[in-house]
C-alpha cells in the first residue's frame, strides 16, 4: 500500500511543471486579451502583415462562433463544459505516466487554453479574440492565445498517440 502511495505522490509532483505551463498560458492569454481590448477598436482590423491582422472580436459561442446567436444560455453551457474538461485535464495530468512528456505538454497547453477562455466567459460573457489570419478574400475565424495553445496541445496529443501506440495495444 505504501508503494502505491509513493507512486501517486511522485506522479503528482511530476505534474507541477505542467500545471505551471498551464498557468503561464492563462497569464499570457489574459495579458494579450487585455492589450487587445485596451488598444484595438472593436471590429476594426490593424494590419500587421498582408495576411495577418489584429482585430478585436467578442465571441459568445464556441469554436468558429458555434451557437454565438443562441440567446445567452450557451454562456453557461460552455462554462460548464470548460469546467468539466478542465477538471478532467487536471486529473489526467496528475495521473499521467512518467516519461510521457509530450502528453503532459499537450495536457498543460490544453488546460491553460481552456482556463483562459473559461475566465473570459465567466468574467465577460464572451471570449476575446483578436488574431486574424487571411489570404485573398478568405478569412480564418479570429482566435486568441488560448485557442492557439489548445490547437498546439491537440496536435501534441495526436503525435503522442502515434508515438506510444504500441503501449496502448497491450
Amino acid at each position: 500500500m505504501a508503494r502505491a502511495s509513493s507512486v501517486t505522490l511522485r506522479n503528482g509532483l511530476q505534474a507541477w511543471p505542467w500545471y505551471l505551463l498551464a498557468l503561464i498560458v492563462v497569464l499570457l492569454d489574459q495579458y494579450t486579451k487585455w492589450l487587445a481590448t485596451a488598444y484595438l477598436d472593436y471590429g476594426r482590423p490593424l494590419e500587421v502583415f498582408s495576411w495577418f491582422n489584429l482585430t478585436l472580436q467578442h465571441n459568445t459561442g464556441a469554436a468558429f462562433s458555434f451557437l454565438s446567436n443562441a440567446g445567452g444560455w450557451q454562456r453557461w453551457f460552455f462554462t460548464a463544459v470548460a469546467v468539466i474538461i478542465s477538471t478532467g485535464l487536471i486529473v489526467w495530468l496528475y495521473m499521467a505516466r512518467r516519461g510521457h512528456w509530450l502528453l503532459a505538454l499537450a495536457l498543460g497547453l490544453i488546460l491553460g487554453g481552456a482556463i483562459g477562455n473559461l475566465w473570459d466567459r465567466v468574467a465577460l460573457g464572451y471570449v476575446v479574440d483578436f488574431i486574424s489570419v487571411h489570404y485573398g478574400g478568405w478569412y480564418f475565424p479570429a482566435f486568441n492565445i488560448a485557442d492557439s495553445a489548445i490547437t498546439v496541445g491537440a496536435g501534441c496529443m495526436l503525435l503522442d498517440g502515434f508515438i506510444h501506440r504500441e503501449e496502448s495495444d497491450d
